[in-house]
């Protein structure tokens, strides 16, 4: 199965090949922790790809740390050796060092994906020790130090603002957006015969101008929309942005856009028949 397949199956669809990306990634020489920085403006969209891809790597353990996410101080209990009494103690480690450290003990014998998610609301300092890190792949904490192993750690890093630079020219990008490659979708693929090729055609050139494409079960939704209940280009419009994820509704909604949609239109007339057909004129 193609790695966009399994992300799929893994709740995260894109158009986007990310196989060569990937294959730069784990083929590069380092000596230090693998890093991979996951950008885009479709805020959550790349925890989703996080987590996706790393269970789509067949990760046996995956950890998350969001550094936006308010924590209660982590208390320890402490027994009393004389009194027998139990009481209770602030833990001096934060849930970022818990996070790496456990990371580090999984690292020594299976692999793992560490996920830290929302970084811009990290302390500055976090940042530093995290670049400290994926150089010499040692974290020193309150519970001690603890070598990560280069050969089965993954480190995620997501920010809502470009990572510290240092931290930032030792990892690796993917764009994660929903606005990403095209695809060329095979009438076959939707059971559908060579007779319909021309209406995928003209949703392509549709796509193109409208600088998105959906993915292959939103466009499931948005066939069976046209052969079913799509007759006017101003229902087509509803049906492409109520299918495509962050689609982009003031550009759908341009008079640039109507030649492209009106083509659709009369493609879908030619194949389903004209007695229901009625094209928009609103040029």
């Amino acid at each position: 199965m193609h790695l966009r397949q399994r992300l799929a199956s893994f709740g995260f669809e894109s158009n986007d090949d990310y196989e060569y990306a990937l294959r730069l990634l784990f083929e590069a020489q380092t000596s230090g922790v693998r890093c991979l920085n996951i950008v885009g403006e479709s805020g959550r969209r790349k925890t989703a790809f996080a987590h996706a891809l790393a269970s789509a790597l067949d990760y046996p353990h995956i950890l998350y740390h969001d550094f936006s996410r308010a924590e209660a101080p982590p208390v320890a209990l402490v027994v009393d050796a004389e009194s027998g009494e139990a009481r209770s103690i602030e833990a001096a480690v934060s849930a970022f060092d818990r996070a790496v450290t456990e990371a580090c003990a999984y690292s020594e014998a299976a692999r793992v994906t560490l996920v830290l998610d929302q970084i811009q609301a990290s302390d500055f300092q976090d940042q530093i020790r995290l670049y400290q890190f994926a150089q010499t792949r040692e974290w020193n904490s309150v519970v001690g130090l603890v070598v990560a192993n280069r050969a089965t750690l993954l480190l995620i890093l997501i920010s809502e603002t470009p990572l510290y630079h240092s931290l930032q020219k030792h990892s690796f990008k993917i764009w994660a957006d929903t606005a990403g490659g095209f695809v060329d979708f095979d009438p076959k693929d939707f059971g559908m015969g060579v007779e319909s090729l021309q209406l995928f055609q003209a949703f392509g050139e549709a796509f193109r101008e409208l600088g998105q494409a959906p993915t292959a079960s939103e466009f499931a939704h948005i066939i069976d929309d046209a052969l079913q209940r799509v007759r006017t280009v101003d229902q087509l419009r509803t049906s492409l942005y109520g299918w495509m994820e962050n689609l982009d509704r003031e550009r759908l909604y341009t008079p640039q856009m109507t030649a492209s949609l009106n083509a659709v239109i009369q493609k879908l007339s030619t194949l389903v028949g004209t007695e229901e057909i009625e094209i928009s004129s609103d040029l």
